[in-house]
């Protein structure tokens, strides 16, 4: 099973990681942007120094995701892949930017990943309220830099990502207890596995 857990900056998907990690100790955990060294320097590329141009910005995405599915992803296969992010974000960043149409942007993320998606996604998700006060705690990256309403429109889009791919996906209040989230994406993981 391929299960990617999506959601905005501050969401906890990293929490999530990390829970299901000590849980599922046997899986491959990765994350796109930066689940492989070429993907690590496109990250760093990103989200540190910052990308003006919308083309560049989503073909450097489609470059790590491409790279992801080869030597992570492929190889894999037959074990529990759990992906920080996956297509379903580079769709979602890629909409608001709006640097090719809809059916473009599917045709380059089907190129990208060869045709292997996640089987599954789970997105947690942020009230306005809570997403504000999350990133009042934190500094910045690149993306973060773009304000709250920027997030927002992602996390609307994170929706429709997973249904333009046709992803099954489980929406889930990110400001639930840690605990309360992950098991229900250890029961998702569980019965998928069955």
């Amino acid at each position: 099973m391929y299960l990617a857990i999506e959601g905005i900056d501050t969401a906890g998907k990293s929490t999530q990681i990390s829970a299901l990690a000590k849980r599922f100790p046997e899986a491959v955990f990765t994350k796109e942007p930066g689940g492989t060294p070429v993907g690590e320097k496109i990250r760093s590329l990103i989200l540190g120094t910052g990308v003006h141009s919308a083309t560049t910005e989503m073909l450097l995405f489609l470059a790590d995701r491409s790279e992801h599915v080869s030597e992570v992803i492929v190889p894999n296969r037959k074990r529990l892949i759990v992906s920080d992010r996956s297509a379903v974000s580079g769709i979602a960043y890629a909409m608001i930017k709006a640097a090719v149409g809809t059916e473009e942007l599917l045709r380059l993320n089907r190129f990208a990943t060869g045709g292997y998606l996640p089987d599954k996604v789970v997105i947690l998700k942020l009230s306005e309220a809570e997403l504000l006060r999350r990133l009042k705690a934190k500094e910045h990256d690149a993306i973060e830099s773009r304000g709250s309403g920027y997030l927002l429109k992602i996390q609307e889009n994170l929706e429709k990502a997973a249904e333009l791919l046709e992803i099954p996906a489980v929406v889930i209040d990110a400001s639930l207890p840690v605990g309360d989230i992950t098991a229900r994406i250890r029961d998702i993981i569980t019965k998928g596995a069955s």
